[in-house]
C-alpha cells in the first residue's frame, strides 16, 4: 500500500518539547517520509545570528538558507535556552519568517513524501497536507522531556531554566502576530503526557492508514 502512493504530506504541529519532533521523525521514519524540522529551522537562523551578528540579518539569512542542506541541522547543537528564547524572537519578524516560509514550501515541493513538524505548519505551510497532528504536553512533563536531553550536552543545566525557557517560548508563539501557535480544525489531537513512544506511534498510524487507504479508493475510483 505505501509504494503505490507517490504523495503522502504529513503536517505535525504543537509547543515546545510537547514530542512533536519525536512523533514527527517516527512516522517519517515508518512511512519513509522525508522529514524537516521547521523549529531547527528557527534555531538555525537564531544560531548563525548570535555567532555572526550581522549588520542586515535579512540579507544574510536570505544566503543562508539558499545553500542549507537540512541534514546539517542534525550536527549543531541547537537545543540551548539561549537559542530557544532568541528563535521565539526571530519568530515573530514577519520577513524572517517569509524567508523560512519559502525554505519549506520549496522543501514540500520537492518531496511529494515528506513529513515537516513546527508550528504554523498545518496552517500555513501544508494547508492541504494529508494528515495533520496537533501534540500537546503538560508544561512540567515537556520541561521535564527538554531537561533531559539538555542535561546529556550540558551539565550545568537547571530544570528551572528550562521550564522558564518552555513557558516563554509558548506564550510567545500563542500570541505573535504572523503565524502564532493555532490548531488547524482537521488536526488530530496527540497528548504526548498521556503516551510512551509507541502509543504514540500506533494512534498517528492508525490516521495515516485511513489516509493512505482513502488515497487508494480515490485512485481506483479515477
Amino acid at each position: 500500500m505505501k509504494k503505490n502512493i507517490r504523495k503522502l504530506q504529513i503536517s505535525c504541529d504543537g509547543g515546545a518539547a510537547t514530542g512533536k519532533s519525536t512523533g514527527a521523525k517516527m512516522i517519517s521514519k515508518k512511512y519513509k517520509l522525508k522529514f524537516l524540522s521547521s523549529g531547527l529551522l528557527y534555531r538555525y537562523a537564531s544560531y548563525v545570528i548570535l555567532k555572526d551578528n550581522p549588520k542586515n540579518k535579512i540579507i544574510f539569512l536570505k544566503k543562508k538558507f539558499r545553500t542549507l542542506d537540512h541534514k546539517r541541522l542534525n550536527k549543531i547543537n541547537l537545543h540551548t535556552p539561549k537559542i530557544s528564547e532568541y528563535s521565539a524572537q526571530i519568530a515573530r519578524n514577519g520577513k524572517i519568517r517569509l524567508i523560512l516560509k519559502k525554505y519549506q514550501s520549496n522543501f514540500s515541493k520537492k518531496n511529494k513524501r515528506c513529513c515537516i513538524e513546527g508550528r504554523d505548519i498545518s496552517t500555513k505551510i501544508l494547508p492541504n497536507s494529508d494528515v495533520k497532528f496537533f501534540f500537546k504536553c503538560n508544561l512540567k512533563i515537556a520541561a521535564l522531556r527538554r531537561y533531559k536531553e539538555l542535561k546529556k550536552k550540558d551539565s550545568k543545566i537547571k530544570l528551572i531554566d528550562v521550564k522558564k525557557a518552555l513557558r516563554i517560548r509558548n506564550l510567545a508563539d500563542s500570541k505573535r502576530k504572523n503565524s502564532p501557535l493555532l490548531k488547524h480544525r482537521d488536526s488530530i489531537e496527540i497528548d504526548t503526557g498521556k503516551l510512551d513512544k509507541q502509543a504514540m506511534l500506533a494512534k498517528m498510524s492508525k490516521h495515516v492508514e485511513r489516509a493512505l487507504k482513502n488515497k487508494i479508493w480515490q485512485q481506483n475510483k479515477n
